[in-house]
């Protein structure tokens, strides 16, 4: 079972009570730092919120049987009062655990389902190769998403593309997918679409600038569509990094690098995907 898989069973297990991100870290066998990054880039959900999800899924369930009070469901469920309960029901379905108990059913919510990571169906991860690069200064857009809310990073990469082949001072024809934590402890991540260039001078409106220091990296490939790259992100935080004896440099989380291997418009082809490794 891959670290993920360990943590997805770890919390399934224990959500019902309180479980601290030490305790899944521990047993998903990786950092506290490393987890919550690989988690959200591998399903889509900071941790918190799938805990919260699922929790809130359960006391809908709850709610529907009837068989305990609104309260008894809000403290199963962790909510300290009716109040805040009520808030965070809302917030998760748009209505409130009243009008739910009332409705009798659950066929209109999007209830959070436990996830499964099914390890056989994921591809076979190439070997990487090791390369030292120089500094290099990028230059693109970028926006903070959350991990449950990515779809909105092809339209950047769309923006971005206006522009790339004619940034002042670009250097080369290859871009590059720039993922960085948004700030410590946050549930999100700063996603930039880039290039390298020679200076800062002169770039489109809207742009933003970020220096890599020289930098050793683990790279690999991704083939095939890049809807699928998260597959090959997980493998690589959940299986190869944990067992390669390697340490993640803190930053970037990674890199994706886009040559003339890929296809933009039908976006098939060959990503690499770059993890900065402590020397």
């Amino acid at each position: 079972m891959s670290a993920i898989g360990r943590a997805i069973w770890f919390i399934e297990s224990h959500f019902k009570s309180d479980i601290s991100l030490d305790e899944i870290a521990e047993t998903a066998g990786l950092s506290r730092f490393h987890l919550s990054r690989v988690f959200g880039m591998t399903t889509g959900h900071s941790i918190s919120s799938y805990i919260r999800s699922r929790r809130l899924s359960e006391a809908a369930l709850a709610l529907t049987d009837g068989s305990s009070s609104i309260l008894q469901v809000a403290l199963d469920a962790g909510y300290g009062s009716h109040e805040a309960f009520t808030r965070a029901f809302r917030e998760q379905f748009g209505m409130t655990p009243e009008s739910l108990r009332k409705q009798g059913h659950v066929r209109n919510l999007a209830l959070q389902e436990p996830i499964r990571m099914d390890d056989t169906r994921l591809p076979k991860l190439e070997a990487p190769r090791f390369e030292t690069h120089p500094a290099m200064l990028l230059a693109g857009l970028a926006e903070t998403y959350a991990y449950e809310a990515t779809q909105a990073i092809p339209s950047l990469w769309q923006k971005f593309n206006q522009h790339f082949g004619h940034i002042p001072g670009q250097i080369g024809n290859v871009a590059y997918g720039v993922c960085t934590q948004a700030e410590e402890g946050s549930e999100s991540f700063r996603y930039m679409s880039a290039a390298e260039v020679s200076a800062a001078d002169g770039l489109p409106e809207g742009f933003v600038t970020t220096k890599l220091p020289q930098q050793r990296y683990a790279i690999f490939t991704h083939r095939g569509h890049i809807s699928g790259i998260s597959a090959t992100v997980h493998q690589i935080f959940g299986d190869w990094l944990p067992q390669s004896g390697q340490q993640h440099a803190g930053t970037p989380d990674m890199m994706e690098r886009y040559d003339d291997r890929f296809d933009p418009r039908t976006g098939m082809g060959v990503t690499e995907i770059w993890i900065p490794l402590k020397a």
